[in-house]
């Protein structure tokens, strides 16, 4: 009896301590909202960490909402000025960009040639304007002299090569990181879209609950082992 007892008391006192050490390990994970575009490789990068991966305009409505976070990884300047602008976050520093290309379904069965007169009649899916895919896709189909009629505008890049991918779209326009990680796609490059990429931004929450852990994995974006495994995503340099 005093066998199982002294057992009993061990295997408590194991439990007590593995539940205490994760306890640990959360109070020092950060909380990072981040660009959609990221979900792949922000978890190779930096694993002890807890993610929220959406397009930035929404990140920005919810730090300013009242959403805790301790770091912001934005896909263009423009939603970082916002957070900015609002009081929300630190001063940001840039640690990649990305450009976006044409994709389709496997085979491009709608025979799209690229961002031309083969997109008449077809069902292309974008970003919504106020994200940063959305945005880009604007300014590049300008600067193309074409004019974008979309099926349906996304929230986030990730939905549009869904929606691609599974054939619910003969095109989309996303990023080239994003393409290249798809399943079930083709990738279309868009003349001038790499020499006009979006820059992603990163800084620290105001009144984050980990300033020092944020702090922290920002500066691990931007060093040697975060920028190659960037570079290996497709992402390219900060200019």
């Amino acid at each position: 009896m005093r066998k199982l007892f002294a057992l009993a008391i061990s295997a408590g006192l194991a439990l007590t301590g593995c539940t205490a050490s994760r306890q640990e390990t959360e109070k020092t994970q950060p909380t990072v909202f981040a660009a959609a575009s990221l979900g792949k490789v922000l978890p190779e990068i930096e694993p002890n960490a807890s993610y929220s991966f959406d397009g930035s305009s929404g990140l920005v409505d919810q730090l300013a909402g009242g959403a805790r976070a301790d770091v912001f990884l934005s896909a263009d300047e423009r939603n970082m000025n916002k957070a900015v602008e609002k009081g929300l976050v630190e001063k940001p520093t840039m640690f990649a960009t990305n450009y976006l290309v044409l994709v389709t379904p496997g085979g491009n069965p709608a025979g799209i040639t690229g961002l031309d007169d083969s997109l008449t009649g077809k069902k292309l899916v974008v970003c919504a304007p106020e994200v940063p895919c959305g945005a880009a896709s604007l300014k590049l189909a300008e600067r193309r002299g074409v004019t974008l009629k979309p099926i349906s505008e996304e929230s986030k890049v990730s939905d549009v090569v869904g929606k691609v991918s599974s054939g619910e779209a003969d095109a989309g326009l996303v990023y080239a990181t994003d393409a290249a990680a798809a399943k079930n796609v083709e990738t279309i490059p868009v003349p001038g879209a790499e020499e006009n990429p979006n820059t992603y931004w990163a800084a620290v929450v105001k009144g984050a609950g980990q300033p020092e852990t944020a702090a922290q994995f920002i500066k691990k974006l931007t060093q040697e082992e975060g920028l190659a495994k960037l570079k290996a995503a497709g992402f390219g340099p900060p200019r």
